[in-house]
């Protein structure tokens, strides 16, 4: 296995390929945003990584930006340019955004679909009889 050397990285790309996200192209839009990467010769800047499901299956493909906390959804192959770019000068790909953090709170775009919430009904272990 691979350790990179991330001392420079200001950006990590976190792409879901999750089944989900995977039958509607996660692997063709993991390429593309890597290809553009290199391309721009940013892979000291850029890193990304390949997840598994990110909870957000609505939103497919789902791509998450750090540090800035900016999620994306609807990303297509097509997309990787623009995402790439708005890296590069500081700014939102506003046009795909699906959640994104102010340093505040965390703030939903108006077409984001609520999820399910992450309270799950609570189970005493100890109470529990095996």
């Amino acid at each position: 296995m691979a350790t990179w050397d991330l001392s420079n990285t200001k950006h990590h790309i976190l792409i879901c390929n999750g089944s989900s996200c995977n039958r509607v192209g996660a692997e063709e839009l993991t390429q593309a945003i890597r290809k553009e990467i290199s391309e721009r010769e940013l892979d000291d800047l850029i890193h990304t990584t390949r997840t598994r499901c990110n909870g957000r299956c609505q939103d497919k493909c789902v791509v998450i930006h750090y540090p800035k906390g900016t999620w994306y959804r609807d990303l297509k192959p097509e997309d990787a340019p623009l995402l790439i770019h708005s890296l590069c000068t500081d700014e939102d790909y506003t046009e795909k955004i699906s959640h994104s953090y102010d340093g505040q709170r965390f703030e939903r775009s108006s077409v984001v679909i609520t999820g399910v919430p992450k309270e799950k009904e609570k189970v005493n272990k100890a109470s529990k009889k095996f």
